[in-house]
């Protein structure tokens, strides 16, 4: 992949108190280049029990490549690409969601836990050419 069609990948993943926030910040870096810093949000469940925002934005070709690398090795990628009208917003964001507990094991594989979010290059800006070239990227992969 010559170039690549996303201005910036976004990662996020919770760590809720009955979770050991190292393991859910291990689980994040699957996905991310090495030298990637995670950043740490707290907030606050219903209950008043601590949940920590674990995120990392990735903005430059390289790091993008890499998560979009790490995207390409889950099994169902033909089902992502089908899905790609529903996965695609009205503001060309991309959406898709990973298992945590996978991730920890450095495996990757669509679930609940983690969520990614990549910013669709698209001139103009319409989701419909987001869809297209969210759809070149992911093929070349």
């Amino acid at each position: 992949m010559s170039s690549v069609p996303f201005h910036y990948v976004d990662l996020r993943a919770f760590a809720y108190a009955t979770e050991d926030e190292k393991r859910v910040a291990e689980a994040l870096q699957t996905y991310l280049p090495d030298e990637t810093e995670l950043e740490r949000a707290e907030s606050e469940g219903h209950y008043g029990d601590r949940i920590a925002v674990l995120s990392a934005r990735v903005e430059n070709a390289d790091d993008i490549r890499h998560v979009l690398t790490q995207v390409a090795a889950v099994d169902d990628l033909e089902t992502v690409l089908e899905e790609l009208d529903d996965r695609v917003d009205d503001n060309c964001s991309f959406f898709l969601t990973f298992d945590k507990q996978a991730a920890f094991g450095n495996s990757v594989e669509r679930g609940d836990g983690i969520t990614l979010r990549a910013k669709v290059e698209a001139y103009p800006a319409k989701r419909e050419t987001a869809i297209e070239n969210a759809q070149d990227a992911l093929s070349e992969l």
